[in-house]
């Protein structure tokens, strides 16, 4: 049965209003009996109503999540950054309030100025986010999951993306591979400007430049028939091809199937690495060697960041760059002949 103030109050021995009181604040009552109302909800196991909460402490034990589902990002990933971050939260006796409607500066604004949440974490962060300016100006605590080209005093969580993709290229580079590609995000995901998506290309591009490798770059839209066109077009203008780093989650399984149509064995034609969960990684028809993006760790720690935030305790880092991790699940081997 669920435990009513009423039933503080009896055990207690106050009134009702009393109880209200020693919760919210509101009117001064003597120590005695504010220790005497704590024993009996602990002992009750009486939850406030949050808005009870929300007067005890002016804060109302929400956390804004704010990751607009514009076009090309993939959806199950940033449900599972969303699933990270609800169960940190609620270790931290936090709800948290998804918003995925794309209204930028406004929709920041009318959340923060109604009171609704404490804090907020920012996701599909831009190089040149036009969010940021209001981000700076609120009067609450905000942690970023990605990070801008100038990020100043905010507070950023990532992935090392550039890292990510040097560590791909690293790889193929030590197994002989001469001719490397990036199968990347979907063509909208670049022209938005994309942090993390801008930082792959970056890494992939100078690791493959200091071990002097061929390496395109190619957009992929997030369906089996881009992936397709895609591989036909890789192999037809990259016929020495032995090599591909994937950062797309969406084309990752219909990818490997269009080359196998086309002709090469994963991994004695081509070897085939990817920056993406490693729960994706694990259950394609082929194990792909992976770079690890650590969803789960990123999302509970921006949520202590946040938390830090809101405590003033400890201090809290500007910058907090995960390195990558590659695990070899048998995907890439050397190049024939190398």
């Amino acid at each position: 049965m669920t435990v009513k103030i009423t039933d503080v109050a009896r055990h207690a021995g106050v009134s009702p209003s009393t109880v209200s009181y020693a919760l919210s604040g509101k009117r001064p009552i003597s120590e005695e009996t504010r220790l005497r109302v704590e024993e009996s909800i602990r002992q009750l196991g009486y939850r406030p109503h949050a808005g009870a909460r929300a007067l005890a402490s002016s804060r109302s034990n929400v956390l804004a999540l704010v990751v607009p589902l514009r076009a090309g990002i993939h959806v199950p990933v940033v449900m599972r950054f969303a699933v990270s971050v609800v169960t940190a939260a609620r270790s931290h006796d936090h709800d948290v309030l998804l918003l995925t409607q794309e209204e930028g500066e406004e929709g920041l604004r009318r959340v923060a100025d109604t009171a609704l949440v404490d804090a907020l974490i920012v996701m599909d962060v831009q190089l040149h986010d036009p969010r940021l300016p209001l981000l700076r100006s609120l009067d609450r605590p905000s942690v970023l999951i990605g990070f801008p080209a100038d990020p100043g005093e905010l507070t950023c969580i990532d992935l090392d993306f550039r890292a990510a993709a040097e560590v791909c290229v690293e790889h193929l580079a030590a197994l002989g591979h001469r001719v490397v590609a990036l199968v990347g995000s979907p063509p909208e995901v670049y022209v938005r400007g994309t942090a993390f998506a801008q930082r792959v290309v970056e890494g992939f591009t100078a690791a493959a430049d200091r071990h002097g490798l061929l390496a395109p770059v190619h957009p992929c839209e997030a369906s089996p028939a881009a992936a397709r066109r895609v591989a036909e077009q890789l192999l037809r203008e990259q016929p020495a091809l032995t090599g591909v780093v994937v950062h797309n989650e969406a084309v990752l399984e219909p990818l490997t199937e269009a080359f196998t149509e086309l002709g090469l064995r994963v991994p004695a034609d081509l070897s085939l690495t990817a920056i993406c969960p490693d729960e994706v990684a694990e259950s394609a028809r082929v194990p792909v060697t992976s770079v690890s993006l650590p969803v789960a760790e990123i999302g509970s720690r921006a949520v202590s960041l946040l938390m830090n935030k809101l405590t003033n305790t400890p201090p809290v880092p500007r910058a907090t760059l995960l390195p990558p991790r590659l695990t070899d699940r048998g995907s890439t081997g050397r190049r024939a002949g190398a």
